[in-house]
């Protein structure tokens, strides 16, 4: 092991020697770093605690100090735990081994540092190790300090024994262990902030593959396996020494400073750095526990063939080999080459293994993935059609496409494909709506389009283009605009025709509209409609577009998609459809007055205060009914100013999320004497969480809001206080923009902005002050982000002038940031 540039002897064997010069070894960050830091760490404790040992222990015999789990491998980050045991054969009395052990453990207290510690005999160890499989595991990796060396390697002998002899029982409970563990901790290359230890692809992981190889049963692929482990292992250190804590978890706050301190440009090429570690482990996990899973059914297969044979002996039986497809065959549960398959000459072959697997719902095997990567011939420009044929066949099978594709990614044949993946590949989205990095987010895609492809004339359009939505990510500036210049490369180079590469080209930039436009615009307003039917161009464009929106956002995650935004899709769809059928859009008509609102009318008028009405809507509600559009609030109110900001307050304080929101002017019925006008709210709401609040409560805060006797501001503040939120990375500041050709009635004000509590009653506040009049607002939320579009007018009902409304937006934006 390295040794510091200090040996621990040549100062007092003391804690505070021993501490100075742990100091001075973490401090030498330029000099020493990385694995040589750790083991120089390691090996100035061991040097600490042996001198301690060798004080307190020197009329004991038959005692020695053992390192398990991560400090017997050597491995050391600054802030790990001690991993301690004190090893005796029993012939010394309780109260000497006893005084030992105190003599060895306060000092490292004394230190502050975290000490995992056990005092056993080697029979107590065995049987303890036997009885908890988190102990064995960490008994496997036992390394001496001080002592008996006899008895130390006794020890270690008897644990390997016991390990390869009870292997078949303890490798199920180790990939269950596993498995409950990824299950709490989710996925660590797809996580913002993730447990770098525990996180499925961590470094428990790492661990447990090592464990197996230690059983003689299975072994992990080897290739970067070593150098994943290393490069976790450094974000950690890295993540001790800035933090000062003993921690795993990479969270937001600390990515930048981490970054700083492994020399990487930004938080996101630290991601981008843990994610791929993470994959290797991940994928080498999947590899050996499918291969111990093969092993042992084999092994449990054996007693009953010679039973079934009468004892008699013979060879082992050839495998059953099923053809899949040309050269590719079913063995043993995987997929693998058949024999006569000629990788060098057959530059399809990848693809139509991979078909073939994904479509059987088999796995690939480990030998076949590499023999492919590294034999496979190139495939020449433009593809062969059978070599697009296959890649649709495998983005079409659904779920099983995704472990089929990891397979071929770890191996790098994705990236020579499609040379443009290399820069989405374990790409991180900051958007905490993402549930996968860029690249899983697109093979997603492709999974929930070939759900989707029923729907649609052209199927394999509708995959590729799920495959490519995002492929701009890679590149700076608008990911649209970017992603429709490679969609044209890649679709071009895989053999598509002139007119398929323009409809791919096409999907891809406009892979947001349908979305953003229903949710953001007014659907009444003929130019919404007219502007989205002039991108789309084709009615069969849009059958694509309508399937590649609903796909893409229920691969983004369950914050991205419900029945209330597939509601608005859906009638936006039918909107433009029937213009590119040829049919004028229908212009908006005022819609006649219901009883509920003249009852409301007439109420508001006669008490000269707001009423309202709250009601669930429930049409066009999931299959299963269970997901309702949100809550209709209607309230009538006399026209008064400031009535936008205090309704939107009171919601926030109930805790009430706007979807929709239309004001209007409504006259009164013909018997009620008018002396004043009256506003019309129809609101679109949704709980946050919780039971929906009481009308009385609502309309009871919304008269003191109006009156000002309820400091909507300070409740919002108040409540923050008390359950402040969890600190992060640092928002992007507020965005507010004029929307350029948005409407033809109206001038569109957009706002982009952190979401928070009171977010649109502060925007309302900042109109009301500017002086304009909102006629529609149209929130949308995904994630932390809030995008909302609000249609304005003057008091004369008209447009802004163009000076006007950015003076407006600046008004609003400066609000916002203040």
């Amino acid at each position: 092991m390295t040794s510091v540039d200090v040996p621990v002897e040549a100062e007092d064997s003391g804690p505070s020697g021993y501490a100075a010069a742990r100091l001075r070894l973490l401090q030498d960050g330029e000099a020493r770093s990385g694995p040589p830091r750790r083991a120089a760490l390691a090996e100035l404790t061991d040097d600490w605690l042996a001198g301690l040992f060798g004080a307190a222990a020197a009329e004991l015999r038959g005692v020695s100090l053992v390192a398990v789990g991560g400090y017997g491998r050597g491995e050391l980050s600054p802030r790990s735990d001690l991993d301690l045991l004190l090893l005796h054969d029993g012939s010394a009395a309780p109260g000497a081994v006893a005084s030992l052990a105190d003599r060895l453990w306060y000092p490292v207290w004394d230190l502050g540092l975290d000490l995992d510690h056990s005092v056993r005999t080697p029979a107590e160890a065995r049987k303890t190790a036997a009885e908890d499989l988190k102990v064995q595991l960490g008994l496997l990796d036992a390394r001496h300090v001080a002592g008996d060396l006899g008895l130390t390697a006794s020890l270690r002998t008897a644990v390997l024994a016991d390990w390869r002899n009870q292997a078949p029982g303890r490798l199920p409970q180790l990939r269950e262990l596993c498995e409950e563990r990824a299950a709490r901790q989710g996925e660590l290359q797809f996580l913002l902030e993730p447990d770098l230890k525990e996180a499925r692809g961590g470094l428990r992981d790492a661990t447990a593959l090592r464990a197996v190889a230690a059983s003689w049963l299975a072994d992990a692929p080897r290739a970067g396996l070593a150098e994943a482990r290393r490069r976790l292992l450094d974000v950690r250190d890295a993540l001790h020494l800035t933090t000062g804590r003993a921690t795993d978890r990479l969270a937001l706050q600390e990515q930048t400073q981490v970054a700083e301190e492994l020399g990487l440009l930004d938080s996101d090429a630290l991601l981008r750095q843990v994610y791929e570690a993470a994959r290797t482990l991940s994928y080498a996990s999947d590899v050996t526990w499918r291969e111990v899973g093969r092993v042992l059914r084999a092994r449990s297969a054996r007693p009953r063939l010679r039973s079934l044979l009468g004892g008699r002996g013979g060879g082992k039986p050839a495998p059953e080999r099923t053809p899949l497809a040309e050269g590719v065959v079913e063995q043993d549960g995987e997929v693998v080459l058949a024999r006569t398959a000629r990788p060098d000459r057959d530059p399809v072959l990848p693809l139509r293994a991979a078909a073939a697997a994904a479509q059987a719902g088999l796995p690939l095997s480990l030998h076949a993935v590499r023999r492919l990567a590294t034999a496979a011939k190139p495939l020449p420009a433009p593809w062969p059609a059978e070599a697009r044929e296959q890649l649709v066949t495998l983005l079409g099978a659904g779920p099983a496409t995704v472990d089929v594709w990891e397979a071929l990614e770890a191996e790098g044949l994705i990236s020579r494909l499609l040379p443009d993946w290399e820069r989405v590949r374990c790409r991180p989205q900051r958007n905490p709506v993402h549930t996968w990095t860029v690249d899983r987010h697109l093979v997603e895609t492709a999974v929930r389009a070939a759900a989707l492809t029923r729907r649609v004339g052209r199927p394999d359009l509708l995959l590729v283009a799920a495959l490519l939505h995002d492929i701009g990510k890679g590149w700076p500036g608008d990911h649209s605009v970017a992603g429709e210049v490679i969609a044209k490369d890649v679709a071009a180079r895989i053999g598509f025709d002139t007119d398929d590469v323009a409809v791919l080209a096409r999907l891809v930039r406009h892979h947001l509209l349908l979305v953003e436009t229903a949710t953001r615009r007014d659907l009444d307003d003929p130019a919404t409609v007219e502007s989205v039917a002039e991108s789309v161009g084709s009615a069969s464009a849009l059958e694509l577009l309508h399937a590649l929106t609903e796909a893409d956002a229920l691969a983004t995650g369950p914050a991205a998609w419900s029945a209330w935004r597939a509601s608005l899709v859906a009638d936006l769809v039918a909107r433009v459809g029937a213009v590119l059928a040829g049919d004028p859009p229908p212009q908006p008509a005022a819609a006649p007055t219901t009883a509920e609102q003249e009852r409301l009318v007439v109420e508001a008028h006669r008490t000269g205060g707001p009423v309202l009405a709250l009601r669930a809507q429930t049409e066009g509600a999931d299959a299963d009914g269970e997901e309702p559009l949100g809550v209709e609030l209607q309230i009538a109110v006399p026209d008064q100013p400031g009535v936008l900001p205090a309704v939107a307050g009171v919601l926030a304080l109930h805790r009430l999320t706007v979807r929709t929101a239309e004001v209007s002017i409504l006259d009164l019925p013909d018997e009620v004497p008018a002396d004043g006008s009256l506003l019309f709210l129809d609101w679109r709401v949704a709980t946050e969480f919780g039971s929906l609040p009481q009308a009385a409560r609502l309309r009871a805060d919304l008269v003191r809001a109006l009156d000002g006797t309820l400091d909507i501001p300070a409740r919002l503040a108040e409540r923050d206080a008390a359950y402040p939120r969890r600190r992060g990375a640092p928002a992007p500041p507020p965005r507010v923009t004029v929307a350029a050709a948005g409407s033809r009635r109206a001038t569109v004000i957009e706002v982009r902005a952190q979401d928070a509590p009171g977010l649109l009653h502060r925007i309302g506040r900042a109109l009301e002050a500017s002086g304009v009049r909102v006629r529609s607002a149209h929130a949308s939320t995904l994630g932390a982000n809030a995008v909302d579009a609000f249609y304005v007018t003057g008091v004369d009902g008209e447009p802004l002038p163009a000076r006007a409304a950015l003076e407006v937006a600046r008004g609003v934006e400066e609000a916002l940031r203040g």
